[in-house]
C-alpha cells in the first residue's frame, strides 16, 4: 500500500518512523512518502495561502500550489483516493480505517488555516479520484496533520503483517464483534489490594471466553448504548440475551431496543382512562 502525505509541516510527521508504522515502513508493507506542500510553490516567498473571497477572518490554501502537488502524487489517469482531515467531514471510524486499509494509494491532503480551497476536491473528483474528507471528531485542530497521523495508525495497523497477532484486531474495541474490548489484566496477580478475577487465573478457556464476552457486553451497554442497539440479534446468543435482559435491552421488531422503550406510535406518558 502506498501512502503520501502532503503539508507545509513535514517534520510535523516524523512520528511515523516510529512504533509499529515505523517497522511496517521499514519493512516495505506500507509505502509511506511525506511531501512538503511548499515544493509547488511558484513565488520566491513561496506562498501557500491568499485572502477568502466574501471576506472574513483567516487564510485560505491556494489550489494553484495543492493542484500541482496532487497531480504529482496522486496516481494518473485517475483511481487514487485523496483523503482531506477537516472538521467539517464525516466522523472517522473503524469502518473507514478498514477501507483504507483495503486500498492500493491513499493521499492524505494537510490543510491549515481556514482550510483549502473548495475547488480543489471539485476538480479532483473530476479527474475520476475519489475525494473523502474525513473529521477525527467534534473539535477544531491548527491543522490536519494530527488527523493525519491518527488515520493512518488506525487502518496502517490494519495491513497484513503490521500486527504480530492478528486476531487481536478481532476483539478489540470497535472491531468485527461490534463491541468495546473487555478489561485487560496481567502480572502480579494481586496489587495495591485489587486482585485480578479468579476466572482468569482458572485456565478453564470457555469460562474466561464467556467472562470476557459478558464483561464486553456490560462495557458496551454502559458507555456506547448506541453500539448495543446497531448490534444484529441474529449475532447474539441465549447467554448474550440474557446479559443484555440484566442490563435492559431486549429485541422487538428484529432490533435491540431498551426495554423501557415505548412502542413505535405509543404515546408515553399518557393513562388510559
Amino acid at each position: 500500500m502506498r501512502v503520501d502525505v502532503v503539508s507545509i509541516f513535514p517534520d510535523y510527521l516524523a512520528a511515523l518512523d516510529l512504533s509499529l508504522v515505523g517497522k511496517a515502513r521499514q519493512a516495505g508493507l506500507l509505502d509511506l512518502r511525506v511531501h512538503d506542500l511548499r515544493d509547488w510553490t511558484a513565488d520566491r516567498h513561496r506562498t501557500v495561502d491568499d485572502t477568502p473571497f466574501g471576506g472574513g477572518a483567516g487564510m485560505v490554501m491556494r489550489p494553484d500550489v495543492w493542484g500541482r502537488a496532487l497531480d504529482d502524487v496522486l496516481p494518473a489517469g485517475g483511481g487514487g483516493h485523496l483523503v482531506v482531515p477537516t472538521p467539517s467531514g464525516d466522523v472517522f471510524t473503524q469502518r473507514h480505517a478498514e477501507a483504507l486499509a483495503a486500498e492500493e494509494h491513499v493521499v492524505i491532503a494537510c490543510g491549515r488555516y481556514e482550510g483549502i480551497d473548495a475547488r480543489v476536491a471539485e476538480r479532483t473528483r473530476a479527474a475520476g479520484h475519489r475525494v473523502s474528507e474525513l473529521s477525527i471528531g467534534d473539535y477544531v485542530l491548527n491543522g490536519g496533520e494530527v488527523a493525519a497521523l491518527v488515520m493512518i495508525e488506525a487502518f496502517g495497523r490494519l495491513l497484513p503483517g503490521v500486527v504480530g497477532n492478528p486476531h487481536s484486531l478481532v476483539e478489540e474495541s470497535h472491531g468485527a464483534a461490534g463491541l468495546l474490548e473487555y478489561p485487560v489484566y496481567t502480572k502480579p496477580p494481586e496489587w495495591a489490594g485489587l486482585e485480578v478475577p479468579e476466572v482468569l487465573l482458572s485456565g478453564h478457556h470457555a469460562r474466561i471466553e464467556r467472562w470476557r464476552r459478558d464483561r464486553a457486553l456490560e462495557r458496551t451497554a454502559a458507555r456506547r448504548p448506541d453500539m448495543v442497539a446497531a448490534l444484529d440479534p441474529a449475532s447474539l446468543d441465549k447467554a448474550d440475551r440474557a446479559v443484555l435482559a440484566g442490563l435492559g435491552w431486549e429485541v422487538r421488531d428484529g432490533r435491540l431496543r431498551p426495554a423501557a422503550e415505548p412502542e413505535p406510535g405509543s404515546a408515553p406518558g399518557r393513562v388510559a382512562e
